[in-house]
């Protein structure tokens, strides 16, 4: 079938770009589907973690002896049962992580460097024998100054928190520590001469807080280690294979001894990349015996996982009268947390990456402070970067008193456009959802008294990676399909339809299932918007394959050569006239004569994927702002946003939905509050605020389709953009109602009524 068939003629697709039913719905609705903390095992011990009280301190001492005498208490484990690693770097997700840090942040060591690092675990028989025990452990620390700002971190009198820690990337190599940990710097052409042909320019500052990727379903697990050494994990994750392996190096294990399973999961965005429990529930199994179940309270999913970064932001651009930006700068500063490894690289690479610039100069700081360690958050780093970016955009045009999607369009990325961090872009959607946001209605829609409307693009550029699945042919016909990557956003549905349509089957005769890390060899992580693009790039490999060898089998019951075969709308035909008078034969004839033409057919891929290419979105944002208490009424809401093609509409729609609601979190309500401590004082959705329905309208979407041409079917990831533009087009939104550019996010109603309150009293009218 040729590509240009796949992915423009819409007739000939049977159930791409369909809305079939999701295969997990009915599970979910009726209760059955199985979560992280939903497995139990006979014999099974609870397990809990001593967390510190302190930001930053010595680990003098950890006596467990009370503890472990306590009946009911099976196994405790602290630092001493983790084996030290050799500093080294490894991809999680869209992130780098080191392992010695790894170990470091599952069971503090010399240190705790953040209150709620794990100090020690127990296994007990209750919960509350657990709870008990770690009451009866007795830590003497020694407690150290703390930081928690990004800027006070940099300083060179700030409190160290670790000693061997040495900026990477400045030259000349530094001789002493700091907590900068690394400097990126992503260049193109001259930013001087750029500002220097400028009409007009707008530097700014930002801030951003750190903010939860607010999954609903805690961290959890279930661990057995059987006497043998064979072990099994059953786990909340988006990437159990990379579990396996961080479990596997921590305890010396062979990866072969350790299967694990993935659960479905209540959420994750990129919060679930990372391990904490599991390598800890493990070690309690191996010492009592015992299967250990895990399962973090919310408070402890605030005070010990980790967020996205809190960052400041300074932004300079340039433009000519005409709209023209001759130059882009801007710094970026991001909190790493207590161990290296902010997404400030994707943050700085993300910036400007909307735009076709000539002059870009873009420096990021990983900075550590004593907060948790950083996760991903979709799209890491790109929607603090893009935030600064796009609201300084919004000012240039307001200068020039140009619209700001014209100013957009005539600075808009395009094929061809070369981005700062180096590749030349294919087709990329900036323009078309540009274009499409400026002809929509609601562009144009009246706005009343006190409201506002904002625009903003995004950028995230997607990525692929080692991606497995097998197709087993049933004996009826239908197809078993096992794929590696966890499903979180909808993958199983599309990842089946892909199946389906390949093999020109009905979709309903197609079953997908999240094999074990036992079943298939390694696949990365679901994240970065890989697990639709790479899961049906493999499963386009894994249809060929099962295709070639039922033509085969057909040739064989035809007694014809193979190369005289065609595989035509999921039916085995000879190629001509001439090969003989045979009937077609469907999957499910083949299927029953497997047993005769040589055995179980399937078919099979492992491949590493390339090409994700960009997606890019645009959002228009209406607001309404209460004078007298200062919050922010989202009143209407659309996102437009390049698919390349939508596997499953409903889904991606369903991404669009989720980020902008991410997005509008992130700018209205959500931060983490520390006190001067260093103590976390919102440790709960009762007092950390996302969004709830009745804070956002209905979410109109749009999908743009500008087909990724890597991909046989032109698919793209859309998982990750849809959160970046919110919080600039919010902010711009705000502004066009009060006439303030608020810096400082987020803008919660007393940030925004102090503000209105100091207007008013400068004597300002808005």
């Amino acid at each position: 079938m040729p590509d240009e068939v796949r992915v423009n003629d819409k007739d000939k697709l049977n159930w791409v770009g369909k809305r079939p039913v999701r295969p997990d719905g009915v599970d979910k609705v009726t209760g059955k589907a199985r979560f992280g903390a939903d497995m139990n095992l006979p014999g099974m011990l609870h397990g809990k973690v001593l967390r510190s009280p302190h930001a930053h301190a010595k680990l003098k001492s950890i006596d467990t002896s009370k503890a472990e005498q306590l009946p009911g208490v099976k196994a405790v484990v602290t630092r001493d049962d983790f084996k030290d690693m050799p500093s080294e770097f490894v991809p999680a997700g869209e992130m780098m992580v080191n392992y010695r840090d790894i170990v470091r942040n599952v069971m503090a060591r010399e240190k705790v460097l953040y209150e709620g690092h794990a100090v020690a675990a127990v296994a007990a028989t209750s919960v509350a024998i657990a709870r008990k025990a770690l009451k009866l452990i007795d830590v003497e620390y020694d407690i150290l100054p703390h930081v928690i700002d990004v800027e006070e971190a940099m300083r060179p009198d700030a409190p160290l928190l670790h000693d061997d820690l040495f900026t990477v990337g400045v030259d000349p190599v530094p001789v002493k520590p700091s907590n900068v940990a690394k400097v990126v710097e992503f260049k193109l052409g001259d930013v001087e001469k750029g500002f220097a042909d400028a009409d007009v320019i707008v530097e700014r500052s930002f801030e951003t807080a750190p903010v939860h990727q607010g999954y609903i379903e805690p961290h959890a697990c279930v661990a057995s280690v059987n006497a043998d050494g064979q072990a099994e994990l059953w786990v909340t994750t988006q990437g159990h294979y990379v579990v396996r392996g961080h479990c596997a190096r921590m305890l010396g294990m062979d990866i072969s001894k350790l299967k694990v399973t993935a659960s479905e999961i209540g959420g994750g965005f990129g919060g679930k990349t990372v391990v904490y429990l599991e390598p800890v529930a493990l070690a309690l199994s191996n010492k009592s015996g015992s299967p250990i179940k895990m399962v973090m309270s919310r408070e402890e999913v605030f005070r010990a996982s980790g967020p996205t970064s809190g960052a400041k932001i300074w932004v300079k651009v340039g433009a000519k009268n005409d709209g023209a930006i001759t130059a882009g700068q801007c710094e970026l500063k991001y909190q790493a947390g207590a161990f290296q490894g902010s997404p400030v690289q994707p943050g700085a690479m993300c910036a400007f990456a909307p735009y076709d610039l000539e002059n870009v100069d873009v420096i990021g700081y990983d900075v550590v402070s004593n907060r948790p360690k950083v996760a991903a958050y979709r799209a890491p780093g790109a929607p603090i970067s893009e935030f600064g970016v796009e609201c300084v955009i919004d000012e240039i045009a307001k200068k020039i008193g140009m619209d700001p999607i014209d100013l957009r369009l005539k600075n808009a990325a395009k094929e061809g456009t070369k981005a700062a961090y180096g590749p030349k872009f294919g087709p990329i959607g900036m323009v078309a959802s540009l274009e499409q946001a400026r002809d929509h209605e609601h562009y144009s829609a009246p706005l009343g008294a006190n409201q506002g409307r904002g625009v903003a693009s995004g950028f995230w550029f997607n990525i692929g990676g080692e991606t497995c699945v097998t197709m087993n042919v049933n004996e009826d016909g239908t197809v078993a399909l096992l794929t590696g990557t966890p499903d979180i956003g909808g993958s199983r549905a599309s990842l089946a339809m892909m199946a389906a349509e390949e093999l020109g089957i009905d979709v309903d005769k197609v079953r997908p299932m999240v094999a074990d890390t036992a079943s298939l060899p390694y696949t990365f992580l679901t994240g970065g918007s890989r697990a639709t693009f790479a899961g049906t790039t493999a499963i386009i490999h894994a249809s060929k394959d099962a295709i070639d060898k039922m033509r085969a089998r057909a040739a064989q019951f035809w007694d014809v050569s193979v190369e005289e075969v065609v595989w035509e709308d999921g039916e085995a035909r000879p190629a001509s006239s001439n090969v003989g008078d045979f009937d077609p034969l469907t999957v499910a004839d083949i299927a029953k004569l497997a047993n005769s033409t040589g055995g179980p057919i399937s078919g099979r891929a492992e491949i590493n994927v390339q090409g994700a290419g960009p997606s890019i979105g645009t959002h228009i944002v209406d607001v309404e702002v209460d004078k007298e208490t200062g919050r922010v009424k989202i009143i209407r809401y659309t996102v437009l946003q390049d698919a390349g093609k939508a596997v499953h509409p409903s889904y991606v729609e369903g991404q669009f939905q989720g980020g902008a609601v991410q997005g509008i979190g992130w700018a209205l309500n959500e931060e983490y509050i520390y006190d001067e401590n260093g103590r976390l004082e919102n440790a709960g959705f009762l007092d950390y605020r996302i969004p709830v329905a009745s804070d956002v309208p209905m979410i109109d979407t749009q999908i743009v389709e500008v087909p990724n041409p890597v991909h046989p079917y032109g698919v793209r990831g859309v998982g990750e953009t849809p959160i970046v533009p919110p919080m600039a087009a919010i902010n711009s939104a705000i502004e066009q109602a009060t006439g303030i550019r608020f810096t400082e996010l987020p803008m919660s109603p007393p940030k925004v009524l102090k503000a209105l309150d100091e207007a008013s009293a400068a004597g300002i009218d808005d």
